[in-house]
């Protein structure tokens, strides 16, 4: 007889994985990394928008400034392609000096004004504050750093119009089969615009280059953790509640569509990916009891990228923070991990 999870284990089990770390030496994790990060970004479909976009500049409107208590936050767009005008909060301290650190703040599968710490009712105020989900406001009222709280691709006004009016939270599943006839995948969209975000805050904000960093929750950490290994000018990286396995999360447990790149497990596991971070400061955020990142799937990951970032000769600036509860933000985990290496 047949027996569906027979058969995916055994193509786990199976099937290659061209650029698995094996390496001993930090000459052969540089000479890995540079052969990897081009053939994840080709999967994910960057490279196919690096070259349909090659001659497009994108473009930025403010729409609301509010004078807030202890921090200003601003509403803009950010057209990352001529048919995408990105909204996205900006948090700025009320004093600012000299430059400072930029924190990007990818939400999850939740609403995206809720980052920004904005609640339009009772419900929604309750899982932002018992989920410690108001992220970008951390960032700016307790950390004293400029935040970008962006849209989702496939949430917010970035919604179909049919998911719109059937006021379901997000269209990922759209962005994924649109995507995919022509060479691109949600998370690849997403990184991109993680990476115009910064084009334009380097540009146009008061922010040091050199301390930026992303961290978000569930469906934020896959943005978080993808546009790191990517985005090389991320100095940062605090993923929370998505570091795990492919195999033991997105291969075994329904996960929505978004999350799925197809033959990401002929290049390597997640652990491989999150590699392409070092020697880059990595925290990964997990829930003990997160029933969709199972927690010894994410300490099997974590052992397997810590021997990535001690061959790289940076075993210290990987590290795993475990909340005492389930598939939320932990704030004790982030800010602190942040703060020490942004201290000039």
């Amino acid at each position: 007889m047949y027996d569906a999870e027979v058969h995916f284990k055994n193509l786990y089990d199976t099937v290659p994985r061209t650029y698995e770390f094996h390496e001993t030496s930090r000459e052969g994790f540089l000479t890995w990394q540079a052969a990897f990060r081009p053939k994840l970004r080709e999967i994910l479909g960057l490279d196919n928008m690096e070259s349909d976009l090659a001659d497009y500049v994108p473009k930025a409107e403010q729409l609301e400034v509010l004078d807030l208590d202890n921090h200003f936050r601003e509403s803009w767009y950010l057209w990352v392609e001529p048919t995408v005008p990105l909204p996205f909060y900006l948090l700025r301290p009320k004093e600012i000096k000299d430059k400072v650190p930029l924190v990007l703040t990818p939400h999850g599968h939740n609403h995206p004004h809720i980052y920004a710490g904005i609640a339009h009712t009772a419900s929604e105020e309750e899982h932002m504050l018992a989920g410690e989900r108001d992220i970008a406001r951390q960032a700016a009222v307790e950390e004293g750093y400029i935040a970008i709280a962006p849209t989702t691709r496939a949430f917010g006004e970035t919604r179909t119009q049919a998911a719109k009016e059937t006021d379901r939270t997000h269209s990922c599943r759209d962005e994924l089969v649109h995507g995919m006839l022509v060479g691109r995948t949600p998370i690849g969209e997403r990184v991109w615009d993680m990476s115009r975000l910064i084009d334009w805050a380097i540009a146009d904000l008061p922010v040091d280059a050199d301390r930026i960093a992303i961290t978000g929750n569930s469906g934020g950490g896959t943005v978080s953790l993808f546009a790191a290994a990517c985005e090389t000018r991320i100095a940062v990286a605090v993923p929370s509640c998505y570091f795990c396995t492919f195999e033991g999360s997105i291969g075994t447990i329904h996960h929505c569509d978004c999350n799925y790149v197809p033959g990401v497990m002929r290049l390597g596991e997640m652990y491989d990916v999150a590699g392409l971070i070092a020697p880059r400061p990595f925290c990964a955020i997990a829930g003990r009891d997160d029933g969709i990142f199972p927690i010894d799937h994410v300490e099997l990951a974590y052992e397997r990228l810590k021997e990535i970032y001690t061959v790289a000769g940076v075993g210290d600036r990987c590290e795993l923070f475990i909340g005492e509860g389930g598939h939320r933000y932990y704030k004790a985990g982030a800010w602190p991990f942040m703060r020490r290496y942004f201290q000039k």
